[in-house]
């Protein structure tokens, strides 16, 4: 500065004026113009990656790289780049340059590291990690990640050693107790996992659930009596505890003291500051915990009904009674207790769909119909419920309703991927061909089990319906005949599948054969034989020229009550009517 000084002080000579004094010496136009340019590349490289293009960003930073090849920060984004783009063995070079340039630089090690995770080269992880961790306390955060890549390197104790270290310089951790309770438990340190617990509850002393998770994991671990104390801890400070009875009532149980059990339950559901939703979820955790014993069944049972009596507009408590009495086979109380749920809450799809399933199964057809408008109603984008609003119009001979639902059953369902789905829409196809066979759309029949016959070529719905309706049209016989030859071949003793098989068989003039056929659907069910193969049984009789026993059979018939159109006719004049 002394010479900068006698330089301002130096009188300035005319002829020869003197350069004016800069603190830095000044920078020729070229070389800002170069770093002008650097800065830019370098700033468009990064806009992109906010972007999220990496492509594009990537080729900002090579352009930036062939000017200056050392620059570790375009290193480092190209690495950044390329990762974003998958390529991480092309990466790794740049990453490895930046580093190695910068070695404290911790995002340069930290990206390095995490390429070489994703390569599965741990060992060189965790020698950049452990180097962070060397170089300043303020690092050790990043302990964690080198605890979790130990585990990824199958080295626990050296994980529980990190995760130590981290705890000392940092304090207790929640989540690191946590890691440390299931390295523990994988090795059977069931003491040092409830060491761990021990430690939360310590620094936490007044909160209760601490406790509760001690008493869980040391129930997980049979140590049943240990977490009694855990629970009985956890009720000292907060004596309605739900969880902490509902915990003690599993125990006991398991016990076999079944009348403490009971009063831990009662105790729960007998407060009135407990809403029924919670009941019913705390309910719920104990059905869960609970084994399968008919003992416990029924216990679980009767906490359903009080819960349910106790509180009749729940929708939640009628829910819980009624999935319950579906797992012990009485399913008509249990849809009448879903119809009720979804009247009080319409608002869950559970709900209707286990609703309309009892519908189904208990032939409610009736209820199936009204129920599923009304779940469309709510959910007009389910295709298991249009699905069952065309079934129940089937039923009751509505085809046209039957055809618009099953269509949009279908239409709904066209991009079905699980297996249950894919089992859906062969139903629906199954149902759409008696649909569309009802309205007279033969075309459209025969496409929709076709549909179904072509992924499951032995579907008996399809192949029993789809054989007698060609049948009656008197049309593609040979595909009639070959459809209700497998189903009898696998059905030898079905009344309704060797009728399907005689009727094509008596359409195709093989009357011998049908008789055949038709006295063997007879003989396996004498008593419950329909009115329908009766008759059939008769006009093969008729036209095997045995006249008076085919007007027994259709009388026999009538007597069962089958109403046909010409069977009057027969009886009465003892004439073939077709």
């Amino acid at each position: 500065m002394g010479t900068m000084a006698s330089l301002v002080l130096t009188p300035v000579q005319a002829q020869n004026p003197a350069p004016p004094l800069s603190l830095t010496a000044p920078v020729p136009v070229d070389e800002t113009r170069a770093r002008l340019e650097e800065e830019t590349l370098f700033a468009d490289g990064m806009k992109f990656m906010m972007t999220d293009e990496p492509t594009k960003a990537l080729a900002q930073f090579e352009k930036l790289l062939q000017k200056k090849p050392n620059n570790a920060a375009a290193r480092y984004a190209a690495a950044q780049a390329l990762m974003k783009t998958g390529k991480v063995v092309e990466a790794i070079p740049y990453a490895l340059k930046a580093y190695e340039a910068e070695k404290t630089n911790k995002y340069y090690n930290l990206l390095l590291a995490e390429l070489y995770v994703k390569q599965k080269r741990y060992a060189e992880a965790e020698r950049l990690y452990e180097d962070l961790l060397k170089q300043s306390t303020e690092n050790m955060e990043y302990g964690v990640e080198l605890a979790a890549i130990y585990l990824f390197d199958e080295k626990p104790d050296k994980a529980l050693e990190t995760y130590n270290r981290v705890e000392k310089a940092l304090g207790l951790n929640e989540e690191i107790t946590r890691q440390k309770q299931r390295i523990y438990l994988k090795q059977n340190k069931i003491d040092k996992a409830v060491e761990e617990a021990e430690k939360l509850v310590a620094y936490e002393p007044g909160d209760p659930d601490y406790l509760l998770e001690g008493a869980e994991l040391l129930m997980a671990n049979d140590r049943d009596d240990q977490a009694i104390g855990w629970l009985e801890r956890a009720l000292k400070l907060s004596p309605e505890l739900p969880q902490a009875h509902v915990l003690l009532a599993e125990i006991y149980r398991k016990k076999g003291d079944m009348t403490r059990a009971r009063k831990e339950l009662d105790f729960v559901f007998a407060n009135p500051n407990l809403e029924a939703g919670l009941k019913a979820r705390i309910l719920s955790s104990y059905v869960g915990l609970s084994d399968n014993s008919a003992n416990a069944q029924q216990d679980a049972l009767k906490l359903a009904q009080e819960l349910a009596k106790a509180h009749p507009n729940d929708a939640r408590s009628q829910l819980m009674l009624a999935d319950l009495l579906v797992q012990q086979g009485k399913k008509a109380e249990a849809r009448d207790l879903y119809a009720k749920a979804a009247q009080l809450d319409g608002s869950t799809y559970e709900i209707w769909g286990a609703l309309l399933q009892l519908d189904g199964e208990l032939n409610q057809v009736d209820s199936l119909l009204v129920h599923s408008q009304k779940a469309l109603e709510l959910f007009p984008n389910q295709g298991l419920f249009w699905y069952s609003n065309g079934t129940a119009n089937l039923y009751k001979r509505k085809y046209p309703e039957a055809v618009e639902s099953l269509e949009e059953s279908r239409k709904l369902l066209a991009n079905a991927t699980t297996a249950e789905l894919e089992s859906l829409m062969k139903a629906v196809n199954a149902q759409l061909g008696d649909a569309y066979n009802g309205i007279g759309d033969h075309a459209k029949s025969d496409e929709a089990y076709e549909l179904v016959l072509k992924d499951d070529p032995r579907n008996e719905h399809v192949l029993n319906n789809y054989s007698y309706f060609l049948s009656l049209r008197k049309d593609k016989l040979d595909r009639a005949l070959t459809m209700s030859t497998m189903l009898v071949e696998r059905n030898p003793n079905s009344p309704t599948y060797l009728d399907t098989h005689a009727w094509v068989l008596y359409v195709r003039k093989e009357y011998a054969k049908a008789r055949t056929f038709l006295e063997k659907a007879v003989a396996a069910d004498p008593n419950g034989v329909s009115g329908t193969i009766l008759e059939h049984y008769g006009d093969v009789l008729f036209q095997l020229g045995e006249k008076d026993k085919a007007v027994e059979q259709w009388k026999k018939a009538k007597q069962k009550g089958e109403n046909s159109q010409q069977l009057d006719k027969k009886i009465a004049s003892g004439k073939l009517y077709e």
